[in-house]
C-alpha cells in the first residue's frame, strides 16, 4: 500500500505535550482558506523561503521512488515543484479545505490532497521520506505535537525539511501600531528561537536550526498590511478589534513607521529552517 493511500487508514492519537495556544485552528482555516484566490499573487517570503529548502535538497541526482509529504501545502506551488522531481508518491495535506481545493486545481489526480491537522496526522508510522513544511508551523497550536508527527512519519534514514518565523518578525509593523493604538495588539505573536531551539532540541535530537533576517520591501505600509491580507496572515487573536480600525489610528500607524533611507517601507521577517535527518 502507498504511503497516500494508507494515510486514510491510521487513528491514532495526537503525540507530546501542549504548549501555549499560539492562534484558534478554525481561524486559519478560514483566513486562509478565503486567500487561497489571492495567495500566489502576494506570497513573495513563502516562495523565498521554500525556495532555499528545495536548493538544499538532501538527494542529488535526481533518485526517484521517494514519498513526500508537503505538510502545510497552501495552494500547491510547492507541492507541483515537488511533483517535478522523480518522485513516485507525493501527499499534500492542509488545515484549509479551500487550500487543499486550490491544491487539487495545480496538481491533479497524480497527488493526493487531505485536510487534516498537522499535529494529529491520519498516516501510519514511517509513511515518508521526506516531509517538507513551509512556513506553516508558527500557525499551530500546538508545534510540538507537529515536531513529533513529523519524527514519527519518517521513515528511518528519513528528512525533515521545515520552515517558520520568529519573534522579530514585522517588528517595524508592531512599533508603529504600539505607537497609533496603545495597548491593543495588531501583529501575531511568534516563538523566539530559544524556545525553538529548545523544543527542537527535545522533538528531533541532533536537528540543524538555521537562523536568517530577511527585509522585504513595500511602497507604504499599506502596501504590507495588504499582502499580509491576502496571504490570509493577518493578525489572528482572540483580542483582535472585532470592527475596522479606525482610519485616524491607521494614518498614525503609517506616520510612525519607519522608512529605510531610500524612501521604501522595509519589513522585517526573522526566518528560521529546519533540518533533520531520522537516524537509519
Amino acid at each position: 500500500m502507498s504511503a497516500a493511500a494508507a494515510c486514510h487508514d491510521f487513528s491514532g492519537e495526537p503525540v507530546g505535550p501542549l504548549p501555549t495556544v499560539i492562534a484558534d485552528k478554525d481561524l486559519v482555516a478560514r483566513a486562509f482558506g478565503n486567500a487561497s484566490a489571492t495567495y500566489d499573487g502576494a506570497s513573495r517570503l513563502q516562495r523565498l523561503m521554500g525556495d532555499a529548502m528545495l536548493d538544499a535538497w538532501p538527494y542529488p541526482g535526481g533518485q526517484g521512488g521517494l514519498r513526500i509529504l508537503d505538510l502545510g501545502c497552501g495552494t500547491g506551488w510547492f507541492t507541483h515543484q515537488l511533483a517535478q522531481r522523480p518522485a513516485a508518491d507525493i501527499t499534500a495535506v492542509d488545515l484549509s479545505p479551500g487550500m487543499i481545493r486550490a491544491t487539487q486545481e495545480r496538481v491533479g489526480a497524480g497527488v493526493t490532497c487531505l485536510v487534516a491537522d498537522a499535529e494529529a496526522l491520519p498516516c501510519p508510522d514511517a509513511s515518508f521520506d521526506v516531509v517538507f513544511s513551509n512556513l506553516m508551523v508558527q500557525w499551530c497550536e500546538a508545534p510540538d505535537r507537529v515536531l513529533a508527527e513529523c519524527r514519527r512519519l519518517l521513515r528511518p534514514g528519513g528528512r525533515l525539511m521545515l520552515s517558520t518565523l520568529l519573534d522579530g518578525t514585522l517588528v517595524e509593523l508592531a512599533r508603529a501600531w504600539a505607537q497609533a493604538d496603545p495597548g491593543q495588539a495588531h501583529v501575531n505573536r511568534f516563538e523566539t528561537a530559544s524556545s525553538l531551539r529548545r523544543r527542537v532540541s527535545q522533538q528531533l535530537p541532533g536537528a540543524t536550526v538555521t537562523t536568517q533576517t530577511i527585509k522585504l520591501p513595500y511602497e507604504s505600509p499599506l502596501t504590507l498590511a495588504a499582502e499580509l491580507k491576502n496571504l490570509g496572515a493577518g493578525f489572528k487573536s482572540d483580542n483582535r478589534r472585532k470592527t475596522l480600525t479606525a482610519p485616524r489610528r491607521v494614518r498614525q500607524m503609517c506616520r510612525h513607521y519607519p522608512k529605510a533611507a531610500d524612501g521604501r517601507t522595509l519589513a522585517s521577517y526573522e526566518a528560521a529552517w529546519i533540518t533533520w535527518h531520522r537516524p537509519a
